[in-house]
């Protein structure tokens, strides 16, 4: 799940019309132009998790290959994000924002008629790269469009909508693969895409002002692949190292990712001073709060981030729900969000300010804890009406730290470098949850692989049960081979797959039998999710703190600052 901290690069913060002009009439249709496009990546972003089993079984693809599925579409969103913002100081943002439209929708339309993994995870990769172009430019557009007096109710409802919309995407994706419209299984959460984008592209061309830098940056061709290849050598390791058994080589590429890293931040320096332009301007950092907030705020997304990977498939593989149970279930978590998100900006950060982020962690935490508390008290019997209240106040947590952020860490630096801290903020946001997805993978399955012992335990007397019910004396195969089934079952690196060991071919049996595999899966996947939620409970106290550090309020001075800047040319 994300929220977009889309904004404008280095150079003047937008402003509302050139020379105090009136507000643009259209400004409406232009912000329900951007509100769907920011609509469409946050439900992307999240509509994968509750359909892995249907695409993997239509596509025949290994989990590692789903992995990257989901993981494409975040790397390629973040490589692109403070490029693009460049791109649309220099070209036009109206441009460049429909060109990300288009790419968006064809790239849709290539995920929804993909006919093999291989070809799934290159349309994600392409998809979200386009979303990088297009989400890049929304608050660059709204500061353009929107005088000051209505400016900040509409980021807040811009914040609201978006934050909800990943949530929504969970239910979206678990109702249409119910329905099996068509017969096309997982393809129409892709396609569904296609009418939306191209009814948002004609509407953006024809009510969206243009609107450009006064002083155009020049590009980082050469910083731009530098940090891609650094983030590709972080994050396949992470990915892959648990499917390989983490081989030697594994080490050696995280290893890697640190020296290029350090090569990329070298060479942005050595650029900033001799062109003036880079993709990473360090003045920014000169903000320690900025700074400060920054790390947090990365620490927040690789909280929730792994939380929304692992929580469907505790959902569905653990307690072993439809895709729309599943997704009817989690989208209750939006209900929180909306509360949290639409009173913290206007009505909560004004009078408490960087305390409304503070306990937005606290909450969430707590969210996350009793979540966990419910796991182990009735594991596999959980019912919905049991996880909807923690769902809200997770939600409300979560909502009241996605909405402000934005404005409040954005206060600790000059207005000039608003575009700049606002494209590190969204790069951080998503590799945060990119990092999430992975490290929360690797702790997840070791916890159920730890865990497979006492969930034969538990699950044998079920099975005992079970077989003398149904006349069956002689059970010491049967029960070897349960045993041998949930060790085969924890130690696979593909959840859903079924191991040879728990294919049982007697129809006298087999039921019970998987009956008996369903308890000590929802007993092992219990375990692993137990751990990742008091893990990201932990991390959002950590992050909880961390917001102390920041001022009470955004600097009242930035205001003062965006009024001499150059004036926005627009068209």
């Amino acid at each position: 799940m994300t929220q977009d901290i889309s904004a404008t690069t280095p150079g003047a913060p937008p402003q509302e019309s050139p020379g105090g002009a009136a507000p643009d009439p259209k400004r409406r249709l232009a912000f329900a132009v951007v509100l769907i496009a920011g609509f469409m990546d946050l439900v992307d972003t999240t509509v994968v998790n509750v359909t892995v089993p249907s695409i993997q079984r239509d596509l025949h693809a290994d989990y590692a290959q789903i992995e990257w599925v989901i993981a494409a579409y975040v790397l390629s969103f973040a490589a692109l994000l403070i490029l693009s913002g460049r791109l649309g100081d220099i070209f036009g943002r109206k441009r460049v924002f429909l060109i990300g439209m288009a790419g968006f929708t064809v790239a849709s339309l290539l995920c929804g008629v993909a006919v093999n993994p291989e070809m799934l995870i290159v349309s994600r990769f392409l998809q979200g790269a386009a979303a990088g172009l297009m989400v890049t430019q929304i608050l660059a557009i709204l500061h353009v469009v929107f005088p000051p007096a209505e400016r900040g109710k509409a980021v807040a409802v811009f914040g609201a909508v978006t934050g909800s919309s990943a949530v929504f995407g969970l239910a979206l994706g678990g109702l249409l693969v119910q329905w099996n419209l068509f017969g096309w299984e997982w393809r129409p959460i892709f396609l569904v895409n296609v009418p939306v984008g191209i009814a948002a592209l004609i509407a953006g061309a024809l009510v969206i002002r243009e609107s450009r830098a006064p002083q155009r940056p020049k590009l980082d061709l050469l910083g731009m692949p530098l940090a891609l290849a650094a983030v590709v050598l972080l994050v396949y390791p992470l990915t892959e190292g648990r499917r390989l058994g983490w081989p030697a080589w594994t080490y050696g590429m995280l290893a890697g990712a640190l020296v290029l890293l350090a090569v990329f931040l070298a060479y942005e320096r050595r650029r900033f001073a001799k062109v003036g332009s880079a993709l990473v301007e360090f003045g920014v950092f000169r903000s320690r709060s900025f700074s400060v907030g920054m790390a947090v705020w990365f620490l927040f997304w690789i909280a929730v981030g792994g939380f929304f990977f692992v929580w469907t498939l505790f959902l569905q593989q653990g307690l072993g729900w439809t895709p729309m149970h599943a997704g009817l279930t989690a989208a209750t978590f939006a209900i929180g969000v909306g509360i949290g998100a639409g009173n913290a900006p206007d009505k909560l950060v004004p009078k408490f300010g960087r305390n409304v982020l503070v306990a937005g962690g606290i909450v969430n935490a707590v969210g996350f804890i009793a979540f966990a508390v419910l796991v182990a008290r009735y594991g596999h019997s959980l019912a919905s009406w049991q996880i909807i209240p923690v769902h809200i106040v997770s939600g409300i947590g979560f909502g009241l730290i996605v909405a402000p952020t934005l404005d409040l860490l954005l206060g600790q630096v000059p207005g000039e470098q608003a575009g700049n801290a606002s494209g590190l903020l969204n790069t951080v946001q998503q590799l945060g949850m990119a990092l999430g997805v992975a490290l929360t993978g690797v702790v997840f399955f070791a916890q159920v692989a730890n865990a497979a012992g006492h969930a034969t335990d538990e699950a044998t007397p079920v099975l005992k049960s079970a077989l003398s019910g149904a006349g069956v004396t002689s059970q010491g195969r049967l029960l070897d081979d349960f045993r041998t089934c949930v060790r085969q079952r924890a130690d696979s690196v593909d959840p859903s797959k079924v191991p040879a060991g728990c294919i049982e071919s007697d129809p006298k049996t087999a039921a019970a039998f998987g009956r008996a595999v369903a308890r000590a899966d929802s007993v092992s996947y219990s375990s692993g999710f137990r751990t990742v939620l008091l893990l990201d409970a932990g991390i959002l106290v950590i992050a909880a703190a961390g917001f102390l550090t920041l001022p009470k309020h955004s600097r009242p001075a930035d205001a003062t600052a965006v009024s001499t800047e150059p004036t926005e040319v627009t068209a």
